[in-house]
């Protein structure tokens, strides 16, 4: 199970992190932005990583123990 993401993916995650916290990261010199962001992208990789190997090593949950989160 592969989950590092592509240089072309993560630049397209990183554009989009960029535009949803924009306003938040204004006061922030263009550097720290950048550092900001890839330390977000990377922790996401991670994350995503983590709980795509917990899922694959999960056994034995029953379907009626799952509970069914509502929307927010």
């Amino acid at each position: 199970m592969n989950t590092k993401v592509s240089s072309k993916n993560r630049k397209e995650i990183k554009a989009k992190m960029a535009a949803v916290l924009g306003e938040s990261m204004e006061p922030l010199s263009n550097s720290y932005q950048e550092i900001l962001l890839d330390d977000l992208v990377t922790a996401f990789e991670n994350r995503l990583a983590v709980l795509l190997r917990a899922g694959a090593v999960q056994i034995g949950v029953e379907e009626e123990s799952l509970v069914e989160l509502e929307p927010v």
